[in-house]
């Protein structure tokens, strides 16, 4: 990490969000005239309702670059396919920011920090709350209305705000990358690869608990160089900000226990509902509704009140779901020029040929690629595992270790790719450049993705033949 009060570096002037995302979405385009049209064959999977790819029969077409007001034409496009994901962040980000203007959050979060005298043992906890919520079901974008409170938490513990973005979305995906019981990442893959839903799950666990680990090892070495700021986190009154303010703000009541409780409990029956009932986005989205509209009631401002401050609660998060489709355009474009096929026959043909163990570890380097052109975990893994499961049995791999490759290559980008819309809208909410981010965020995601190889080249010897 880098001290705020130093100078800025060029890695702190980098352009927008928004910016970098349209940058995206141009040089997707450029990549339609750069590269061959081409196409896997596909089929219909009964269960799930995806195409899936067929492998060995990719094929060039015509080809069909996207021209500029294509691409431009492509951002609402993305906005649109992304919608499940814009709603969830407007509805449960506006939920999050009401209850954070109630004071109940940072009365709370005081009066925690009040009673440690630990600080590293919250982040520990915190870190660990929230890499088990990745592991579960893949908590990410939601994340992001909880990072006013996170702001005002590290700022009482006498850290910065990379600390509060470690120890909540690095930790989370940490967990969800390696999560055995990630529907959107474990369990796809695993389908897509042709695998039962649980196979590998034990060594996938302890992956978990080792990648977790390191990454929480790696936040503690970091905390004492992210010092306190005098930037005031969004949301937050200036009153809440330097360490010891906790005893200026009134004190924690019931009320606010139940605020919390209202807002944090619904999370549970959703969990058991992605985990056993197929749920998504949606079903979130329409629980935070009336959760949102519950604290605004139960803090005393009424019908119309509560409607009016719901609303007014979600426009700080009108840029972050924003980001989140626009993200999409990149893969839109793709799609419509023909050439994510091509991208994914290219970079896995390569890998033919080569010893098992080297195919293995190089699979990493090329989920990481693909990850910052198709940034999301389902999609990554319903586009490359039928592909990637196959080639693993050419290469004598068990396919455990491809869908392995992927959870260590693919989703840990999440946390480090420029095409992020989430994280991007997590970074400009905590007020963190990209470029001091990265320099914080690289070298423990290298820790875990090596975690995530060593773990791969120890179940290869005993099962491939």
């Amino acid at each position: 990490m880098v001290d705020d009060h130093a100078a800025p570096t060029p890695g702190d002037r980098m352009p927008h969000p928004l910016m970098l995302l349209l940058t995206g979405v141009l040089l997707a385009m450029v990549l339609t005239w750069v590269l061959p049209a081409g196409l896997y064959e596909r089929q219909a999977d009964a269960d799930t309702g995806r195409e899936l790819v067929i492998p060995g029969t990719w094929h060039r077409v015509t080809a069909n670059p996207v021209g500029p007001m294509q691409a431009i034409l492509a951002v609402p496009r993305g906005i649109v396919n992304g919608a499940d994901v814009v709603v969830v962040i407007l509805f449960v980000g506006g939920a999050f920011a009401l209850l954070d203007r109630t004071g109940a959050l940072r009365r709370l979060v005081m009066a925690l920090v009040g009673r440690t005298r630990r600080p590293r043992v919250v982040v520990v906890s915190m870190s660990l709350v929230f890499g088990t919520l990745g592991a579960l079901d893949n908590t990410f974008e939601e994340i992001i209305a909880l990072i006013p409170v996170l702001l005002v938490l590290s700022r009482g513990l006498g850290f910065g705000p990379v600390t509060a973005l470690a120890m909540s979305v690095g930790a989370a995906t940490v967990g969800g990358a390696f999560g055995p019981t990630n529907p959107f990442a474990s369990g796809i893959a695993n389908r897509f690869a042709g695998l039962p839903l649980g196979a590998g799950a034990g060594v996938r666990l302890g992956l978990t608990i080792v990648a977790v680990s390191v990454w929480i090892a790696w936040t503690l070495s970091q905390v004492a160089r992210d010092p306190v700021t005098d930037e005031p986190p969004t949301h937050a009154p200036t009153d809440s900000l330097a360490p010891g303010a906790q005893a200026a703000i009134e004190p924690a009541t019931a009320r606010d226990g139940w605020l919390l409780a209202m807002a944090v409990v619904p999370f549970a029956p959703y969990i058991v509902g992605v985990l056993h009932f197929d749920w998504g986005f949606n079903e979130l989205s329409a629980i935070f509704l009336v959760v949102g509209l519950a604290i605004g009631l139960l803090s005393g401002l009424g019908l119309r009140g509560s409607a009016e401050a719901y609303l007014r609660a979600m426009e700080p998060m009108l840029a972050a779901a924003l980001f989140v489709g626009i993200a999409r355009a990149i893969s839109v474009v793709l799609t419509d020029g023909q050439v994510i096929d091509t991208l994914v026959y290219g970079l896995s043909r390569p890998l033919e040929g080569l010893s098992p163990m080297l195919a293995a570890t190089l699979m990493v380097p090329v989920h990481m690629l693909l990850h910052v052109v198709v940034p999301s975990v389902s999609g990554h893994a319903a586009l490359t595992m039928p592909i990637m499961g196959p080639l693993a049995d050419l290469l004598r791999l068990p396919r455990e270790v491809a869908v392995m490759a992927y959870q260590t290559g693919g989703p840990i980008m999440d946390i480090l790719s420029p095409t992020s819309g989430p994280l991007l809208a997590m970074l400009m909410a905590a007020r963190v450049s990209l470029g001091r981010w990265i320099r914080f965020a690289v070298p423990g995601a290298l820790l875990v993705i090596a975690v995530g190889i060593v773990g791969m080249l120890i179940t290869i010897p005993g099962r491939a033949g």
